[in-house]
């Protein structure tokens, strides 16, 4: 995709509105419990700075749905990440009017200014142009950092840019160049690894996949689904009946067009998700009555091993068991790790599989991980994402 970044103009001196993604996890103290989002913005935080601009900064916190929320204040924010830059950065009592457009109007060089909740305004989210306008006022270059509300069509990411001269910053770059490489040129074999609950959820994926990959994978949940289409007994484990006819239209596409999909052949089952009292390992892909199945077993990670091994590219999107449970973590660990030791490009789709390869400790080993869950899978979908389509061409 062919958008300006922010290496393309020249923000000497000039006020820099920044779209973040600070949406980060707060205990009950107001305690910042993983900076990892904000961590990921200071490459483009740092170079606007070491440009001599003035940096205004916007995000929003959880779902304070138009309403003035004091636990969703970004005040704790800007404490962390003054810290973080070893400077002050000032945080202001709202994001739009008289007051935030004169403390943005008189910013020295080098300023760092945060702004209270975008979604405190409930015109945020409904795109209202009055309100883009009105943000818009505050700056001279709007950037785009925030990946994860790139595929939302709002006034701090689609509607200001109607405004101002408008371009990525570094993370959404990065996003943009990888997903672009996976979805017109990815190195083969192609493997694409998908894992999560529902089969709802990944239908428009799996479709546009069996156009790129060379083989697809699929675990978690939502295989048990696949596995009961083909006749497969899977105990009592998750099965999405809506969902039957649109599974067996994949499967005959998928033969018709000659792409493996390559479903669990052995299984870790609990008689009780809630209690896990009671885990053991199937012999092979059935899964006897009354047990549900909770990860991939011993001989589906060396199969699944097996492939990964000879992959060029590897997309993951999706744990393939409930990795949250050290019982039923072992087929996501391994696999995070057999992908970690890969020589194939690897991208790893944002959210659970994030945290996933982040808890067994082999984040730095991946190509890229995505910093938007649900972006990174509509990207995967082939949509054009308002956020990214919104931004100026070179």
């Amino acid at each position: 995709m062919n958008k300006r970044s922010i290496k393309d103009v020249d923000i000497a001196g000039k006020r820099v509105l920044m779209r973040v993604d600070f949406n980060v996890p707060l205990d009950k103290q107001l305690n910042i419990t993983d900076d990892n989002r904000i961590k990921a913005a200071l490459p483009t935080i740092r170079y606007i700075l070491a440009q001599k601009a003035k940096l205004i900064l916007i995000s929003h916190l959880g779902r304070p749905k138009g309403e003035k929320k004091p636990e969703f204040s970004l005040g704790p924010i800007a404490l962390h990440l003054s810290a973080l830059l070893g400077k002050p950065v000032k945080m202001l009592k709202d994001c739009v009017g008289p007051e935030v457009e004169q403390a943005a109007s008189s910013m020295n060089d080098s300023d760092v200014l945060l702004l209270e909740n975008l979604r405190f305004h409930k015109e945020e989210t409904a795109n209202d142009p009055v309100f883009a306008k009105s943000l818009s006022l505050l700056g001279d270059v709007f950037v785009n950092d925030a990946f994860g509300t790139c595929h939302r069509a709002h006034a701090s990411t689609e509607g200001v840019t109607h405004y101002l001269e408008s371009v990525s910053g570094f993370l959404v770059e990065k996003e943009i160049e990888y997903f672009q490489k996976i979805l017109t040129h990815p190195e083969k074999p192609f493997v694409f690894l998908l894992g999560g609950v529902k089969v709802a959820d990944k239908i428009p994926v799996i479709e546009n996949m069996m156009d790129k990959a060379d083989t697809i994978i699929i675990a978690g949940a939502m295989a048990y689904t696949f596995m009961k289409v083909e006749g497969i007994d899977i105990g009592s484990s998750r099965f999405e009946a809506d969902m039957t006819d649109i599974v067996k239209s994949i499967l005959g596409k998928a033969e018709a067009r000659g792409i493996d999909i390559v479903l669990p052949i052995d299984h870790v089952v609990t008689d009780n998700i809630e209690t896990a009292v009671h885990v053991q390992s199937t012999e092979d892909k059935t899964i006897p009555e009354g047990w549900i199945g909770v990860d991939i077993g011993h001989k589906t990670i060396e199969l699944y091993r097996s492939i990964l091994s000879q992959a060029r590219t590897i997309v993951w999107n999706g744990p393939v068991g409930i990795f949250e449970n050290d019982k039923f973590a072992n087929g996501t660990k391994m696999l995070a790790v057999i992908i970690a030791n890969s020589n194939a490009i690897s991208v790893i789709g944002g959210g659970d599989t994030a945290a996933a390869v982040a808890k067994f400790g082999v984040a730095d080993k991946m190509s890229h991980i995505s910093t938007g869950g649900g972006a990174s899978l509509e990207y995967l979908e082939g949509k054009a994402l308002p956020g990214i389509a919104a931004l100026s061409n070179k």
